[in-house]
């Protein structure tokens, strides 16, 4: 998608990263080229609130789950160990035990 007007900040790569720029998960100098690129692309700003307008619905509709509060903590934990570098184990931290079959 592109409006046929030359940006400073391509069309692909705002809409390449727009969850991540709804989800405020991109650094304050690309938030600030991608507001600047929908102020002047009326086709990507429709594709934003767009997407916005379906984000919110989800949340709305969808967003009164609780998370177990052992589940949260676990998915922290490993959310932690892989920020400090720590080596993650290959199976599911995140996971319950499993039972074992008891032989008869």
């Amino acid at each position: 998608m592109s409006c046929g007007e030359p940006h400073e900040t391509d069309c692909s790569e705002v809409l390449d990263h727009l969850y991540e720029f709804l989800d405020s998960e991109i650094p304050p100098s690309d938030r600030d080229k991608y507001k600047q690129h929908f102020r002047e692309c009326s086709p990507c700003l429709e594709k934003y609130g767009l997407e916005e307008a379906v984000k919110k619905l989800v949340k709305r509709c969808c967003g009164h789950d609780e998370v177990p509060t052992d589940l949260r903590s676990k998915v922290l934990g490993r959310i932690d160990m892989i920020r400090s570098g720590e080596t993650v184990p290959e199976h599911d931290v995140t996971a319950s035990p499993r039972a074992t079959p008891q032989e008869s």
